[in-house]
């Protein structure tokens, strides 16, 4: 057959329409999975909003003595397992949690907010994947609590902190840990200072009032959220220093401590104000925040 009699036929012959055709595939199962990333994700914001929502008001409650209490994440979901269906309601919890832990392994792994591979966009994404293990701890909690009906029963960071010290080096790990989580509580409050964090959100699809007020929130709630990280990782130190797992606590022991200072009442309140803000911050990220599912769709697809 002549050469010049291949592939005459319209749209390029058979093989192009092929690979042409795969490609489409290719590109809506990709956009479709972006699609449904995003809404993983923003599930995931607004799960963990309720979380620290409830956190926050309990420890409000408690501040002013209206018979609240001091609770970490994993207090909230055993309150959450003691309203009306609350096993559901916890359910319902576990998955949108699961939703934010894919969203930030994907954050990490296939850096879909361009972090880069430097030194800091390294150590950023390193912070998602331990915000990814420590949600999903919770996730596990919660999805446990709403399949037996009881409390979680996990772990206290003093029985954690017991058995990272019977490790070898293990009073060294602790300190390590309580100094990394002293650096995540000082990276919060250069988050709420610079406000960077704007930079996140769909700028276009908020009025000027919003923005105004995202602003004013993220600020207030991650200070709050600097505040007690700072503390639990002092708590680390502490039980690094003494080689006492007893000192380590984590936030239900950070707002405890809080309410024990002088003017604690109010030391106490205006924290627990700053969580319930850092909850109303997710919800804010739920809704405007930007989700570039489009490399990490692509890359799922491909197999990266």
């Amino acid at each position: 057959m002549p050469l010049n009699m291949v592939s005459r036929e319209p749209g390029g012959g058979p093989i192009m329409r092929n690979v042409s055709s795969t490609s489409k595939v290719v590109r809506q199962t990709a956009q479709a999975a972006g699609g449904w990333l995003e809404t993983l994700a923003r599930c995931g914001y607004a799960t963990k909003g309720v979380v620290y929502v409830i956190v926050g008001i309990l420890a409000v409650m408690a501040a002013i003595g209206a018979g609240g209490a001091t609770k970490d994440s994993g207090g909230a979901i055993e309150t959450i397992a003691q309203q009306p269906f609350g096993r559901v309601l916890v359910g319902l919890t576990a998955l949108g949690l699961i939703g934010y832990v894919i969203w930030r392994f994907i954050q990490a792994m296939m850096d879909p907010d361009n972090e880069g591979s430097d030194a800091k966009g390294i150590a950023t994404r390193i912070g998602y994947a331990v915000s990814g293990i420590v949600y999903a701890s919770l996730a596990f909690l919660a999805g446990r609590t709403a399949l037996s009906g009881g409390g979680g029963g996990n772990s206290s960071h003093q029985e954690l902190t017991a058995r990272l010290m019977s490790q070898p080096f293990g009073i060294w790990l602790v300190g390590l840990v309580g100094a990394i989580v002293i650096g995540v509580g000082i990276f919060h409050f250069y988050q709420a200072y610079k406000a960077k964090f704007m930079e996140d959100y769909k700028a276009g699809e908020m009025s000027a009032t919003q923005r105004r007020w995202a602003k004013r929130i993220g600020r207030f709630g991650l200070s709050a959220r600097g505040v007690t990280f700072v503390m639990i990782g002092s708590f680390f130190i502490i039980a690094a220093l003494n080689v006492d797992p007893s000192e380590a606590k984590g936030l239900s022991g950070a707002l405890d401590t809080l309410a024990r200072q002088p003017y604690g009442p109010w030391l106490l309140g205006i924290v627990s104000l700053g969580l319930v803000a850092y909850g109303v911050y997710c919800f804010s990220q739920a809704r405007y925040r930007r989700i570039s599912t489009s490399g990490s769709s692509v890359g799922l697809m491909s197999g990266g």
